[in-house]
């Protein structure tokens, strides 16, 4: 990604430093690993995490000293800068329709933190909590994503934050909202049919990002972009784990949708190609 010139967002919160060391009261490791198996064979991480939490009481996430200039180092601003260029496509889509966009926190952590939604894990991989409107993420996972995923590149980094932030704009959008209202209202498997139509919006609303961001782009983005939405489809993830699949635990979406709905996002720029939800196919 061509990214010399492109600014860097002031909503990144630092809160990395803490050496991997948590606090009394924090998730120790046996725990991050049940949230781990939790999270490859279908169910939520954030149950696991949300107990431990209840009974050994919250975790204490250490930040950078107040008033203190954020990190330089590469990773750091290379998330800042792209999700400077998030701010910017989506400030112009959301005054294209005549409203205004509200820009999302993003919070660098190492191991755990505490977040609105509940302790936050490295082993939940980089997520987004409606609570208090921040993308999540440890830096670790991008080392997964190109060793464990066979996922390099920077543009496949960039593509996670995207789709993070897409979330965020399913938020303002009053989307996830309506999916969340389904929750005990209809069966499992239901439910989680719902979530993969979120989850591919979100896949969607980062292609259009892209498109919105083809100066940015150098030769070969757009597949890095592409091998990182397939590495991460449920069937694979599934079949890595334990060998067979099980599409009625499916949450985020087979590989081949993730490629599909993030292509269809890139191809077009329009948030009226991102409709998952009246998909008949996806």
């Amino acid at each position: 990604m061509k990214l010399d010139d492109q600014r860097e967002s002031d909503s990144v919160e630092d809160r990395r430093g803490g050496g991997g060391m948590m606090a009394k009261g924090g998730v120790g490791i046996g725990t991050v690993i049940l949230a781990l198996v939790a999270w490859y064979f279908g169910f939520d991480p954030q149950t696991v995490l949300d107990a431990s939490q209840a009974v050994q009481g919250p975790a204490q996430s250490q930040s950078r000293p107040s008033g203190e200039p954020p990190a330089r180092d590469e990773m750091s601003v290379f998330v800042r800068k792209v999700l400077a260029s998030t701010e910017d496509t989506w400030e112009a889509i959301f005054r294209e329709g005549g409203s205004q966009y509200r820009k999302p926190g993003l919070v660098l952590f190492s191991d755990a933190t505490r977040t609105a939604c509940g302790t936050g894990q490295a082993a939940m991989g980089p997520f987004y909590c409606p609570g208090d409107d921040k993308v999540y993420i440890d830096l670790s996972f991008f080392r997964e994503l190109r060793d464990r995923f066979r996922a390099p590149g920077d543009f496949a980094q960039a593509y996670v934050i995207a789709h993070e932030v897409g979330h965020h704009v399913q938020k303002l959008l009053g989307i996830s909202a309506k999916v969340d209202a389904l929750r005990g209202r209809v069966g499992e498997a239901e439910f989680n049919r719902a979530s993969v139509r979120l989850e591919l919006q979100a896949d969607c609303f980062a292609g259009v990002w892209a498109n919105r961001s083809k100066s940015l782009l150098e030769t070969g983005d757009l597949e890095e972009g592409l091998a990182a939405a397939a590495a991460i489809g449920d069937d694979r993830l599934q079949k890595e784990s334990r060998g067979r699949v099980a599409p009625d635990s499916f949450t985020h979406g087979t590989s081949a949708q993730r490629v599909k709905w993030f292509r269809a996002g890139f191809e077009t720029g329009r948030l009226k190609a991102c409709d998952t939800f009246a998909a008949a196919q996806l």
